[in-house]
């Protein structure tokens, strides 16, 4: 781009230069040949001032005058009486016999003819002349200097050129460079300010650009993670049983087919609910349905219990006779839930116990037990915080996304022992019909 902004710069200049040297040089020759005829009548006028009138068969003398110009006296006839000069006047010098000056051009010379009078009677003429070579010379000297000052014009202008195209590129290869590193992988290559407004504009449009995307992959990085997290757990549960079920020769197939599409079921609104995460603007979504508090808890404890039986640990329920009624979102406590459950196990220590009560507006869902989180509450949320062996540390994030989507919040209500207080907004009972 440089040698481009530089080309430019320069032939425009170059152009400029031409269209006004052309006619200066042109206006300098012009002018000097017109200061050569002044020159010349000023001679021719001064010389018939100071000539006396011609006597016959007597001597002229002419005054002084500037070197290299010819002044001669001619008298009527035609013969050069005195001075320099052709010896038989020219026709200029005839043509001024009638009484008028005349200029022209002989054989390579500027010719201007006065006449001479004495009263009102032309007696004879003067003729003053000088050759055009030196005329020449003079405004070849003048065309030299022009050029002169033409190349320092077009030097100079390179050297303009090439700093304005060093500042005028330098932005653009650094804006260049930022989206090539954008394009290799690195989101957080910012293009800088620079001093051109345009350029500004540009790089202010680029950063805008590379912000949204950077949103918009690190939400397919969020849903791809909070659908991983969300359905291994189900997944992992459907496939014991099955594998139970085909492993005991006595075991209870339709119990064990029931379970199945239970826990289908439940993969099927765990996809529906992180969807609805992934398609949510900021700010509280709209649950799609609602059931009663106490019915959503109880049907997370059952998939529940097993897992902690299995640890030897109690899983308790505990609905406070105010909360049974209350509805809440169903599909949304049942994914939070789910987290607050699976984290209690794997970090947790003890029994835990599930409890629903209302909060006015609110319905609050405590999942506590006998353990504390190794972090605070700040730092707890954060995405990969928690990162371990046994997990990836997004779950209590996507638990308090969950219930920001919701209208809700997720909170670290104690930490010794661990409780977490989940608030969601009491949904309205549907129309009875009757």
């Amino acid at each position: 781009m440089r040698q481009r902004v530089m080309r430019v710069a320069v032939m425009a200049v170059l152009v400029a230069l031409i269209l006004l040297a052309t006619p200066l040089a042109l206006g300098i020759q012009t002018a000097f040949f017109a200061d050569e005829r002044d020159e010349l009548e000023r001679a021719a006028l001064a010389a018939a001032v100071h000539v006396p009138p011609f006597v016959v068969g007597g001597h002229v003398e002419l005054p002084a005058h500037q070197r290299g110009i010819d002044v001669g006296a001619y008298d009527l006839s035609g013969r050069l009486r005195d001075g320099s000069g052709p010896g038989k006047a020219d026709a200029i010098t005839r043509e001024a016999q009638k009484g008028v000056l005349v200029r022209g051009r002989g054989d390579h010379q500027l010719v201007v003819a006065v006449p001479l009078s004495t009263g009102k009677q032309v007696i004879g003429t003067v003729r003053a002349s000088s050759g055009t070579a030196g005329v020449w010379r003079r405004i070849v000297l003048a065309w030299l200097g022009l050029a002169g000052l033409a190349l320092v014009a077009l030097a100079t202008a390179v050297v303009v050129a090439r700093r304005q195209a060093r500042t005028l590129s330098a932005p653009l290869e650094a804006l260049s460079a930022k989206a090539g590193a954008v394009a290799g992988g690195d989101l957080t290559a910012r293009a800088e300010g620079s001093a051109i407004a345009e350029i500004d504009q540009v790089a202010r449009t680029q950063n805008t650009m590379v912000e949204h995307l950077t949103r918009w992959l690190e939400h397919e990085r969020h849903f791809t993670s909070n659908a991983s997290h969300q359905l291994r757990t189900p997944l992992a549960g459907l496939q014991l049983g099955l594998e139970a079920a085909a492993a005991d020769p006595d075991a209870d197939q339709r119990a064990a087919v029931t379970e199945a599409l239970e826990q289908a079921r439940h993969l099927q609104r765990t996809v529906d609910e992180v969807l609805r995460l992934a398609r949510a603007t900021p700010g509280p979504g709209v649950p799609t349905t609602a059931r009663p508090a106490a019915e959503v808890v109880e049907g997370v404890e059952r998939r529940w219990h097993g897992a902690f039986a299995a640890e030897g640990r109690r899983l308790d329920l505990d609905a406070e006779p105010d909360g049974e009624g209350l509805r809440i979102p169903d599909r949304t406590a049942e994914q939070i839930l789910d987290v607050l459950l699976d984290n209690a196990l794997r970090h947790g220590r003890g029994a835990v116990r599930i409890t629903v009560r209302e909060m006015g507006d609110v319905t609050a869902v405590d999942v506590s037990d006998e353990g504390s989180p190794p972090l605070d509450q700040r730092t707890l949320f954060r995405r990969g915080a928690t990162t371990s062996p046994a997990g990836r540390g997004i779950g209590l994030t996507l638990a308090r996304e969950l219930a920001e989507t919701a209208g809700g919040r997720l909170t670290l209500a104690r930490s010794r022992p661990t409780t977490f207080t989940l608030l969601l907004p009491v949904a309205e009972s549907p129309p009875s019909h009757g």
